[in-house]
């Protein structure tokens, strides 16, 4: 089963923020009670950065082979594996919830959804950046007495936001217009909750406000594709992490996205994947 992870602050840290080295993480999942090689799926961001040496990391289904110098940003809610490689690994994961950034962070590097799912490889510049942003972090992270915890925290904050717009930037990250960004936002987040109640790009529309051809518009604009596709897209990603990492049964997945009838969700999905369920399901158990 895909085992949901919520933040977790460890003992003697300051809330709101994990640093931890990789080749710690075997170590501190266990001592959790998670197995780090098995699909998990936290509910926090988390900033990957290799030093030196390598490792390899599957996200929803792509496997990534970091190098020295790479960095992956990991969103809330993708299924994660690490590869074996991990206890082996020279680097840093940054660990954070959706809320400790400040908002002007969010609106400035985060992006627009869907993210960039691939790492960047920073050089010149945007290395050096991001190597000092990351130096001062992991200092005051260190240095919690030295600061009141208030104090401390806040500092960590401004500093996760000098890393993260450095990294927005190494990314290329351009911002859009701001009317249909944030429609697509809205949308984006709307399709987050509620894509196992509803497919239909009416019902959004109206309980957000716009016309379905104003989300379809937003999303064309952000995405490439129908406000409709979206959607669909969404729900197959779902149905691909529980057929491939979960031990339902077909029919019970397909309660769980919203379908009353399976023969509905065989025939959604071979539609939109070109294979059934079933067949997936066993490509995945042979990868």
């Amino acid at each position: 089963m895909i085992r949901d992870l919520e933040f977790r602050r460890t003992a003697g840290s300051p809330p709101g923020l994990e640093l931890v080295n990789l080749a710690e993480l075997d170590r501190r999942a266990r001592n959790h009670g998670n197995d780090p090689y098995a699909p998990l799926r936290p509910a926090f961001h988390q900033l990957v950065a290799v030093r030196s040496g390598g490792l390899t990391v599957s996200v929803d289904f792509t496997t990534h082979t970091l190098d020295a110098g790479s960095w992956l940003w990991i969103r809330p809610g993708q299924v994660q594996r690490w590869g074996r490689d991990l206890p082996a690994s020279d680097g840093v994961v940054v660990a954070f919830p959706a809320g400790f950034p400040d908002a002007a962070t969010v609106a400035a590097a985060f992006g627009r959804p869907p993210y960039a799912p691939g790492p960047v490889r920073p050089a010149g510049t945007d290395a050096e950046g991001l190597r000092r942003a990351l130096d001062h972090l992991r200092y005051e992270y260190d240095a919690m007495a030295q600061l009141p915890l208030e104090s401390h925290v806040q500092a960590l904050r401004h500093l996760l936001a000098v890393l993260l717009l450095r990294l927005a930037k190494a990314r290329g990250a351009a911002p859009d217009a701001p009317a249909s960004n944030q429609a697509f936002r809205r949308f984006h987040a709307a399709v987050e909750r509620d894509f196992a109640v509803t497919r239909r790009v009416e019902d959004y529309a109206a309980a957000l406000g716009y016309s379905p051809r104003t989300l379809t518009r937003a999303t064309t604009a952000a995405t490439g594709m129908s406000a409709k596709r979206y959607i669909d897209e969404r729900v197959v990603l779902e149905a691909k992490r529980e057929l491939a990492h979960s031990g339902l049964p077909a029919t019970a997945i397909a309660a769980r996205l919203g379908f009353t009838d399976p023969s509905d969700f065989t025939k959604f999905f071979r539609q939109r994947t070109g294979t059934t369920p079933a067949a997936f399901r066993q490509q995945a158990a042979g990868a």
